[in-house]
C-alpha cells in the first residue's frame, strides 16, 4: 500500500469514527435538551409519584364481586402485581420486550437493530416507553418531526420511571393504563369484559389474546368479527414469541396454536351488568355524598375519575337470582297479555276512550329524550311532529332478545306502552341491608326505577298495617271474630265526602269470621270494622313509625291499599315485623374508600322500635295464614293448577311464610310481599299507565302477576346453600299474652285462592 493510500485509509477511518462520535453526541445533546424540557414541559417528581390518570369508580357488591363502575371516557380500576397472573407476566415480556429485566428503560440493542433494519424487524419500543406514552405523551402525530420529539421526551420519562419504580410496578402500571376497545381499559376490565373474569384467573391462551392486543387493539381485537382472523393469528406470534425465549417447548407451542379463539364477551356499560337499576339510584345517591363531604383540599370527589370503591349491600348472587326470576316470569306473563290484546281494539289500554289514549302518547312524547333534545334545539312543534312521524331504523326490546326494524318513533311509544314492568327488592330484616334491587325488565330500554322511583297503588298489600295497629294497640287475638257483614263508616266521623261502604271482592256475606280468616281471606268489611276501631289516624302513625315516608291521608279508605306507596317503602316497613318491632331503615351502602384503600365514609342504619315483639310475632303469625289458606297458598301447591298456568310451575314451599297479595282497581297493580326469618322480598307487577292491564282478575290479580317472581327468586335462593336464607319458622317471645291456638273457635277457612281486593279509589 502506498503512502498516498494509507494516509487516505486512516482520513477514511477519523470521517467514521467522527460521524459515529458526532451522531452519538448529537442523540446526546437531543436526549439532555429534551431532559431540560426544550422541547416541551416534562412531568415533575411529583406527577412521576402520582401520574393523573382517570380512574372509574367501582361498586363492589357484599360478596366482594364487581357490579359495574362509573367513568365517562376510562373504565379503568387499576389492580396491583400480585393480581396479575404469571403465564400473563411472560406472556407480556415475551412479546413486548423481551430484554425488559435487564435494560433501564431504554433497550439500545432493540434501537439499532430497528435503525439498521428500518423497522423490518420490529420496533424497538419498551414497555417503560409505552408506559411513559400511556401517562404523559398521550396521542399520536403525523408528522415526523413532532413524532421525534415526541419519541425523545419519551426515552427521558422511561428513564426517570425507572427510577422511581421497580419492574414489577412499571408492568402493572403499563398494563392498568392500556386500552383495549369496548370500554375497556386496563388489565382488569378487559378481562371482565373480553371473558368475564377477573385477571387472575386467565388462562394462558387467554392471557395470549390480551397481549396480543396491545400492538393494535383494533386491528387485532377478537371481538370484532373482522379482525378476529388477525386476532387468531397474532395471538400465535405470542405463543411463538414465548417458544423462543424459552417458556413454552415446542410441543406445546405447536398445541396452543392449534386451538380456535377463544372469547366471553361480556360487556361493561351502565345498561349491562347486574343490578343496572340499582347502580342508577346508587349514582345519584354518591352525587349527593360528594356535595357533602369533600376532600381534605376543599375540592370535590369526582366519582367518574377519582377511582372511589363503593361497597354496598347488594349480593351479587342474590342480584343474580332475582334479575332472572323476573326476566323468567315477566317473559312468560306478557305472552299470555299479549295473547289477550289481539282482541282488544284499544290495546293495550283498557277504560279511557280514544281522545284519553291520544292524551297518554302525547304525554309520552313530551317526556321522550328525542322530544327534549329537539325542543332544546329550538325546533317547533310541526318540525318535531314530523321527525316523530317519520319512520327510520331502531333497535326494539323483544323478549326473544333485541331486533332491528323500521318504525316511527311515534309508534315505537305505543310499541313500549304494551310492555308490563315489574319491580322486586329484598331486604335483610335485622341489618335494613339491601340484598337485591330490580327496577325493571332491561334498564336499556325501560329506565323508569319500579322500586324507588315509581309509587304505585298498594292494594291490600296495605292491610296488614291495618291488623298490626290493633294487634298492638287492643291486643286483639288472631282467633278474635267479627262479622262479615256489610259495614258502613258515616261521613261525619272522619270529615269524608260520603258514607263509605266497602264491599268484598270475591267472598260471600255472612256469620263471623276470625281475624285470620280474614286476612288470609282479604275480606274488605272485617278491615274496615278494624280501621274504624283502631282510627285511621293510628294507622297512618304506624305505617310511617315502620318507614313509610310519603304521605298518607288519614281517610278510612287506606284499609284496603288506596294509597300510592314505593316498593322500597312497603318491603322495608315490613321488614319490621320480621325483625320483632325493630324497624332498621334500608342501607345500601357499607363503606367508601378512596383509590389508595383509605376509608372516606362507614355507613349504619338508623332504628327505630315500632311495635312490641309480641305484636310483631302476633302479625306475622296472621299473615302466615295467607301463604296457608288464603290467596298465597299456591306456594305450597304440588301441581300445577289454573291460577299457575301463567308459570306452570308447582312451587311446593313447606317452610313458614308470611305474606300478602294485593291487587288494585282494574287490575292495575299486583302486589306480593313475603317474609320470612331473615330475608323480606316483595314484587310489583303491571302496566306503565293504569290503564294497561289484564281484563280479568285471573291473570290480573297480584298472586298470579307477582308471586311468581317470588316464588322463582326463593327458590333460587333456597337451592344455594352458601345463602343461608332461613327456612325455619319465626322466633317465637318468651312470653306472649295473645291467644294463637284458635282450633276451638275457627270453622274451616274459605279457599283463598282468588280472594283478592280491588279497593275503589273513587270512593272519595
Amino acid at each position: 500500500m502506498t503512502e498516498k493510500a494509507t494516509t487516505n485509509f486512516s482520513k477514511y477511518i477519523k470521517w467514521f469514527w467522527g460521524i459515529i462520535l458526532g451522531g452519538f453526541l448529537f442523540v446526546c445533546l437531543l436526549f439532555l435538551l429534551a431532559s431540560w424540557g426544550v422541547f416541551g414541559a416534562l412531568p415533575t417528581f411529583e406527577e412521576l409519584e402520582n401520574p393523573k390518570s382517570d380512574l372509574a369508580t367501582e361498586v363492589i357488591s357484599s360478596d366482594g364481586k364487581t357490579l359495574g363502575k362509573y367513568y365517562i371516557k376510562a373504565n379503568r380500576t387499576p389492580i396491583k402485581y400480585k393480581d396479575l397472573p404469571e403465564n400473563l407476566i411472560k406472556a407480556l415480556v415475551a412479546t413486548e420486550d423481551e430484554r425488559f429485566y435487564e435494560h433501564s428503560g431504554i433497550d439500545f440493542k432493540g434501537t439499532a437493530r430497528a435503525v439498521v433494519k428500518l423497522g423490518a424487524g420490529g420496533g424497538a419500543s419498551t414497555i417503560t416507553q409505552q408506559l411513559a406514552k400511556n401517562l404523559f405523551n398521550k396521542g399520536g402525530a403525523s408528522n415526523k418531526l413532532i413524532r421525534l420529539v415526541q419519541k425523545l421526551k419519551e426515552w427521558v420519562v422511561a428513564v426517570k420511571l425507572e427510577r422511581q419504580y421497580t419492574k414489577e410496578e412499571i408492568m402493572t402500571m403499563y398494563l392498568n393504563t392500556q386500552g383495549f376497545l369496548f370500554n375497556a381499559t386496563g388489565i382488569r376490565s378487559a378481562s371482565r369484559i373480553y371473558f368475564g373474569k377477573e385477571p387472575k384467573e386467565l388462562d394462558l391462551q387467554e392471557s395470549a389474546i390480551l397481549v396480543a392486543m396491545l400492538k393494535n387493539p383494533r386491528q387485532y381485537n377478537p371481538h370484532r368479527k373482522i379482525s378476529q382472523e388477525k386476532s387468531l393469528q397474532r395471538r400465535n406470534v405470542v405463543f411463538a414469541q414465548m417458544a423462543k425465549n424459552g417458556l413454552l417447548t415446542q410441543k406445546e407451542k405447536d398445541s396452543l396454536q392449534k386451538l380456535p379463539l377463544k372469547i366471553n364477551f361480556t360487556p361493561e356499560s351502565h345498561n349491562d351488568g347486574l343490578a343496572t337499576y340499582f347502580r342508577e339510584h346508587l349514582r345519584n345517591v354518591l352525587k349527593e355524598w360528594v356535595e357533602k363531604n369533600p376532600k381534605p383540599n376543599g375540592e370535590e370527589y369526582n366519582i367518574y375519575r377519582d377511582g372511589l370503591k363503593v361497597y354496598t349491600t347488594i349480593d351479587s348472587r342474590m342480584q343474580q337470582y332475582a334479575e332472572e326470576a323476573v326476566k323468567e316470569h315477566m317473559a312468560n306473563l306478557q305472552s299470555f297479555f299479549d295473547k289477550e290484546q289481539k282482541s282488544n281494539k284499544t290495546a293495550p289500554f283498557y277504560d279511557i276512550d280514544k281522545e284519553e289514549i291520544n292524551r297518554t302518547l302525547r304525554r309520552a312524547k313530551q317526556n321522550s329524550d328525542r322530544y327534549k333534545q329537539m325542543k332544546a334545539e329550538g325546533k317547533s312543534e310541526k318540525e318535531i311532529d314530523k321527525v316523530f312521524n317519520t319512520a327510520t331504523d331502531m333497535r326494539i326490546f323483544t323478549w326473544k332478545g333485541d331486533r332491528d326494524t323500521v318504525m316511527t318513533p311515534y309508534d315505537s311509544i305505543r310499541y313500549y306502552k304494551q310492555f308490563l314492568r315489574s319491580g322486586l327488592v329484598s331486604i335483610e330484616p335485622q341489618t335494613g341491608h339491601v340484598k337485591a334491587w330490580v327496577g325493571g325488565v332491561n334498564n336499556k330500554y325501560f329506565k323508569y326505577d319500579a322500586v324507588e322511583q315509581q309509587k304505585r297503588q298498594v292494594g291490600s298489600t296495605f292491610k296488614p298495617f291495618v291488623y298490626a295497629t290493633a294487634i298492638n294497640q287492643l291486643k286483639m287475638s288472631p282467633c278474635y271474630k267479627l262479622p262479615n257483614t256489610p259495614y258502613t263508616i258515616p261521613k261525619e266521623k272522619y270529615g269524608m265526602p260520603k258514607d263509605w261502604t266497602p264491599e268484598n271482592a270475591m267472598s260471600k256475606y255472612g256469620g263471623e269470621m276470625t281475624l285470620k280468616e280474614a286476612l288470609a281471606g282479604s275480606i274488605n268489611v272485617i278491615t274496615a270494622q278494624l280501621i274504624d276501631k283502631v282510627s285511621p289516624i293510628n294507622v297512618v302513625r304506624l305505617a310511617e313509625s315502620a318507614g313509610i315516608q310519603s304521605k298518607i291521608e288519614p281517610n278510612p279508605s287506606i284499609a284496603l291499599g288506596a294509597v300510592e306507596l314505593s316498593l322500597m317503602e312497603m318491603v322495608s316497613a315490613y321488614s319490621t315485623f320480621a325483625n320483632k318491632g325493630l324497624r332498621v331503615s334500608p342501607l345500601m351502602i357499607t363503606r367508601i374508600e378512596d383509590k389508595n384503600g383509605t376509608v372516606l365514609a362507614e355507613f349504619v342504619p338508623q332504628t327505630k322500635e315500632v311495635l312490641s315483639e309480641e305484636s310483631a310475632y302476633v302479625i306475622l303469625d296472621l299473615m302466615k295464614g295467607v301463604t296457608q289458606s288464603g290467596s298465597g297458598a299456591r306456594l305450597r301447591s304440588s301441581y300445577t293448577s289454573s291460577g299457575d298456568a301463567v308459570t306452570g310451575f308447582p312451587y311446593q314451599f313447606t317452610n313458614p311464610i308470611a305474606g300478602k297479595t294485593g291487587t288494585t282497581q282494574n287490575q292495575s297493580d299486583g302486589w306480593f310481599m313475603g317474609v320470612v326469618p331473615n330475608l323480606a322480598t316483595g314484587v310489583w307487577t303491571g302496566g306503565e299507565d293504569r290503564a294497561t292491564h289484564f281484563a280479568g282478575i285471573r291473570y290480573g290479580q297480584g298472586a298470579t302477576m307477582s308471586l311468581p317472581t317470588w316464588a322463582l327468586y326463593m327458590k333460587k335462593c333456597y337451592e344455594d346453600k352458601t345463602l343461608n336464607v332461613s327456612q325455619e319458622n319465626f322466633e317465637k317471645p318468651e312470653k306472649i299474652s295473645i291467644n294463637l291456638d284458635c282450633s276451638k273457635q275457627e270453622g274451616e277457612a274459605e279457599e283463598g285462592e282468588d280472594k283478592e281486593d280491588t279497593p275503589d279509589d273513587t270512593d272519595f
